[in-house]
């Protein structure tokens, strides 16, 4: 059986500069005897000539619609919105299968073109664990935002576009700067998972003492929400990864309810199920950006200000070692990709995606 083309296309979400494939990866996958096609990337934190290094073959910016059929398509985020038919296999992150806005429009693009997502998000094992993520430094980099929040906060000011640190030492050494002496308390639910670990990490070498970092998992959060304990802290980190309708952790009545009392000043939702009906954040409706990383959370005018932190690509703030890490981890499952009904990781993949394309194409009429 000969081996898989893997075409990595470029990313076209703005300051998005991480990719799914890092050099080193995409070397073992040419040594092991596949085809690796790259597409010429300013934006990404790799230069093309790592790639072409690695033996990569360099192809145009954003081609790879013209990519020969054989050729399975990897990248991260989200396609380029179009009603455009899609014929080949993708791998990347397709943020489609719960529901979320613009879901089944997506979705009957792949059936109207006879092509496969492999969502990323549903790569697992045989135990269920997912095979690759970015939850480390989603959770990282969205407490470091966080922090830099408050700080701005504190000061009377708007935290402003965030650019890129070249490695997790340089985005430590800025937060502990902007923090100070300050007494800070931080929740973190989820803390358990990769995505809490990597928060829990950023304030402990950002010097937050540990008695400052309450760590909630499934255990505390069993008795069910809103939960008044997240109004005493500074600023709230929600990591959950969720997957069935629970009640709100927090509610904008409640939050107004608390007064000038209340001490929460900055939520970071890492988890962004903001379009998600089940969202247990309801207290903000529209993700931010790099631009604008915060949006402002209507509680009165009488009473302190609060931000909400909502950013999906959070990990592209450490683009660089986020990327090795995560295609560090993927890089088995690729390497199994040659025969995709064999292969649990794959094969499971591909019956979800027809399972809810199916469902997409009810909804679009198509069947």
């Amino acid at each position: 059986m000969s081996k898989p083309i893997f075409w990595l296309r470029c990313e076209t979400k703005e300051l998005e500069r991480r990719a799914a494939l890092a050099p080193i990866t995409a070397k073992r996958l040419i040594e092991a005897g596949f085809t690796v096609f790259v597409e010429r990337d300013e934006q990404r934190t790799f230069d093309d000539s790592e790639y072409e290094a690695a033996g990569c073959t360099l192809a145009d910016h954003n081609s790879w619609r013209t990519a020969p059929s054989s050729a399975t398509i990897i990248g991260l985020k989200e396609l380029q919105e179009s009603p455009e038919p899609l014929a080949h296999k993708h791998i990347y992150f397709g943020h489609c299968y719960k529901k979320q806005a613009g879901w089944s429009s997506i979705l009957s693009r792949f059936h109207r073109g006879g092509g496969t997502l492999y969502d990323i998000e549903f790569l697992t094992d045989t135990t269920g664990r997912r095979v690759a993520a970015f939850g480390f430094h989603a959770g990282f980099a969205g407490a470091a935002v966080g922090a830099l929040a408050f700080a701005k906060q504190r000061e009377g000011q708007k935290l402003g576009r965030l650019n890129a640190f070249e490695t997790e030492v340089a985005m430590v050494k800025t937060v502990e700067k902007a923090l100070g002496k300050q007494n800070v308390k931080v929740l973190v639910i989820g803390a358990l998972g990769r995505c809490g670990s990597g928060a829990v990490e950023l304030f402990q070498r950002a010097g937050v003492p540990d008695d400052n970092i309450i760590k909630w998992d499934m255990a505390e959060t069993a008795k069910g929400g809103p939960f008044n304990e997240i109004l005493d802290v500074d600023i709230f980190i929600n990591c959950i990864y969720l997957s069935s309708q629970i009640p709100p952790f927090i509610t904008r009545e409640q939050l107004i309810a608390a007064g000038p009392q209340r001490r929460l000043s900055i939520i970071v939702d890492i988890s962004c199920d903001t379009t998600n009906p089940f969202n247990p954040l309801p207290v903000y409706s529209i993700n931010t950006t790099f631009i604008e990383p915060t949006v402002p959370v209507d509680v009165g005018a009488s009473n302190p200000p609060i931000s909400v932190v909502s950013i999906d690509h959070l990990p592209a703030l450490v683009p660089r070692e986020a990327s090795e890490k995560f295609s560090q981890d993927l890089l088995p499952s690729l390497l199994d990709f040659a025969d995709t009904q064999t292969s649990p990781v794959w094969s499971a993949a591909e019956k979800i995606f027809r399972e809810k394309m199916q469902e997409a194409a009810v909804v679009e009429g198509l069947v």
